[in-house]
């Protein structure tokens, strides 16, 4: 009880800050809600990477920042008379608990899977949905927005019963943007075909309980490992790497691997 007395506190007089830099300050009254959101954009990405690096005293600064503009939010909209940081809790809460039913009602579920999809179907029936596929983001990156594709249409029964079925989708897929490169289609089939192939490796991912995005991110940050290694030695040997081959290196890089 003294432990969350300690955090309303906190909350309490974060709330006053808000307030009172609201009133006060040149910057902070200048705000509105379409002028944060991308700050909110850029302070959920810096989060996003203070995770994939596993450093949990920036993930609870970055926390405090994201955290900051949710009260910020709920300022500026209770200045316009629309809702103010308590209806936003509340909306949360009554939220949790409506699409919980197996924690605060007598529904009766076997796994994780089954949770989420309650959750998707509850969500249909809230927001009378036309499309279950409604609820995903347009604005969302393309990796992350084709896993929730998935995620949803798999919720509802539409999807593979076992991977190896993904699988051969899979292949199937490459087959035909292999056979469109070397048909010599026009770029567009060949856009079409790769972005068949991926949609599929993304399902895939899904089926084999591996995030594609944080596969990908993890790829990304050891190849620039790598690469950094490489760049180090070169300059160490004075050689830029325009004029180095391949066979150079290589060295390097299959150096590098072996520090991992």
């Amino acid at each position: 009880m003294e432990r969350m007395d300690e955090i309303l506190a906190a909350f309490r007089r974060l709330l006053e800050i808000m307030d009172e830099l609201r009133e006060k300050c040149p910057w902070d009254q200048k705000q509105t809600l379409e002028s944060l959101r991308y700050l909110t954009i850029e302070e959920t990405y810096e989060l996003s990477d203070s995770i994939l690096e596993r450093d949990l005293e920036s993930v609870k600064k970055e926390l405090g920042d994201l955290m900051l503009h949710l009260v910020f939010y709920s300022k500026i909209a209770s200045e316009q008379k629309a809702f103010d940081i308590k209806d936003v809790l509340e909306s949360i809460t009554a939220k949790l608990v409506h699409r919980h039913p197996h924690i605060f009602g007598d529904v009766q579920v076997k796994d994780a899977k089954e949770v989420r999809d309650n959750w998707e179907k509850i969500k249909l029936q809230e927001k009378g949905n036309l499309s279950v596929l409604s609820g995903v983001p347009g604005s969302l990156p393309a990796m992350v927005k084709a896993y929730r594709i998935q995620e949803k249409a798999s919720g509802v029964g539409f999807d593979w019963d076992h991977p190896d079925q993904v699988w051969e989708k899979v292949l199937e897929e490459l087959s035909e943007l292999k056979e469109a490169v070397e048909s010599g289609t026009d770029t567009k089939m060949k856009e079409h075909e790769l972005g068949d192939l991926i949609f599929a490796i993304i399902n895939y991912a899904r089926f084999i309980e591996v995030n594609p995005e944080d596969a990908l991110e993890h790829t990304n940050r050891k190849f620039i490992k790598r690469f950094n290694h490489l760049e180090e030695n070169a300059r160490k040997l004075s050689k830029p790497l325009h004029e180095m081959t391949l066979a150079e290196m290589d060295v390097f890089w299959n150096e590098a691997k072996k520090f991992e």
